[in-house]
């Protein structure tokens, strides 16, 4: 089952938290600070080169006379979109640039290349999955409403087909994430439910609009007699973009250890206790210069959930500040080849489409969902007094999967004795998204 303290989960004390968010604050306390003409550079740079390179791999889409040629227009045209999409877009849509006051860079005014509306997709993702980061019925981005993640979700016949629904969103990804926040059953709802329903379906049908006449009308007129090349390599790019944020997002949120929570753990939520959520809900994947820049710098997930409205450049440097906190507090930090997390959320994918009965691990010590219910004896960390450090989550997760490696397996139900504060006989949680 889920995490439903996770200050138990991280063997940590309420005084360890509050140290911890004092630690985490100072980090963002001197990023604000030193942040200035470096930065602002740097966005003014990229959206310049983001535009250059749009402009050449259209060029060369019009223009090529090889197939080689035309490919690597196409390539180009959807590594533009790739940038436009995740460093600018996402980003600026976080405010992460709202500092500098510049109307052009700001999160109230920037609408990005992607069928998703801006407004919406601020409101479900800045405020409903920011907020609530991996929370069970509040996160609508668990499984995007379509997928079984967690065995916290109860197992149901559609999901049998998720091995196949997972595919189908990676290549329609902004089309899903465009319809992510109109739930149409409100269109039965309350007078004022259903006239903002309707707000959004024909805000999101004007957006639909203007992508559809840009991308297949407008541009492959202006092509001439090419305009059947350029259609399809519209078409191309927006897959190949949406292919590679689709496994950018998946792979910080779905790997083994990014844990689950229940609603109960976040009642009366600390800071720290939510600086703590985030570290333990989100994953990152190891990544060079050039791939962090693809990838909007959301190979440091963990960095982004924590500090969101940091300009991305800074995570590189705020990940060796959290990776010793991690460090010092014997906490876990999630990362690994990109190839390594994807495959392990597609093991998730593929595995929590059966029904329980054919899934081997116990509902409180699988890869993809764990509770303080996985260890024996909840405890806290402690200190070692010969060599000074920390022995915690870090310690009790590697011991235990020690342990399993010479039993084999455990048995069911191995290990999990009633955490504090964990009902054992809590029933799944319904997944309603």
């Amino acid at each position: 089952m889920a995490i439903t303290d996770v200050g138990v989960y991280a063997h940590l004390t309420a005084e360890d938290i509050e140290n911890l968010r004092i630690e985490l604050d100072r980090i963002r306390e001197d990023v604000e600070r030193a942040r200035g003409v470096r930065d602002a550079r740097y966005v003014r740079r990229t959206i310049v080169a983001q535009r250059i390179l749009e402009v050449a791999a259209r060029a060369a889409i019009v223009g090529a006379r090889t197939r080689p040629g035309l490919c690597l227009g196409v390539l180009g045209l959807g590594a533009a979109k790739s940038i436009e999409n995740m460093e600018l877009g996402h980003n600026v849509s976080h405010g992460q640039w709202d500092w500098m006051n510049e109307p052009e860079i700001h999160s109230t005014t920037w609408e990005w290349d992607m069928a998703c509306v801006s407004a919406q997709w601020k409101h479900y993702h800045n405020y409903l999955h920011h907020k609530y980061t991996n929370v069970l019925g509040m996160d609508e981005d668990i499984g995007f409403g379509i997928m079984r993640v967690s065995r916290d979700q109860q197992w149901r016949p559609i999901y049998l087909i998720q091995p196949v629904q997972n595919l189908l969103l990676a290549i329609a990804f902004e089309w899903g994430i465009g319809m992510h926040d109109i739930k149409l059953g409100k269109l039965h709802g309350s007078a004022e439910e259903r006239a903002h329903t309707k707000a959004q379906i024909r805000a999101f049908g004007r957006k639909i609009r203007r992508q559809v006449v840009k991308d297949y009308v407008l541009l492959p007129a202006l092509s001439g007699p090419r305009w059947r090349r350029t259609l399809a390599a519209n078409a191309a790019a927006n897959v190949l973009r949406n292919l590679w944020a689709y496994l950018v997002i998946f792979c910080g949120h779905f790997p083994d250890g990014a844990e689950k929570f229940l609603p109960d753990d976040i009642a009366d939520e600390t800071r720290g206790e939510w600086y703590l959520r985030q570290m333990l809900g989100t994953a990152n994947f190891d990544a060079g210069p050039a791939m962090a820049f693809m990838s909007g710098n959301l190979c440091y997930q963990i960095e982004h959930h924590l500090y969101p409205d940091l300009p991305s450049n800074r995570y590189a440097e705020i990940a060796e500040r959290v990776r010793a906190v991690c460090d010092k507090y014997d906490l876990p930090y999630t990362t690994g080849p990109l190839a390594k997390q994807y495959l392990l959320t597609l093991r998730t994918i593929v595995k929590l489409s059966l029904p329980d009965r054919y899934l081997t691990d116990t509902a409180d010590d699988a890869p993809e969902t764990g509770s303080e219910r996985r260890f024996t004896t909840p405890t806290v960390s402690t200190i070692s007094p010969l060599t000074g450090r920390r022995r915690g989550l870090r310690t009790a997760l590697r011991d235990l999967r020690s342990a399993r490696g010479r039993a084999g397996r455990l048995p069911r139900g191995s290990g999990a004795a009633p955490a504090v504060g964990r009902d054992p006989k809590r029933p799944a949680f319904a997944h309603t998204a």
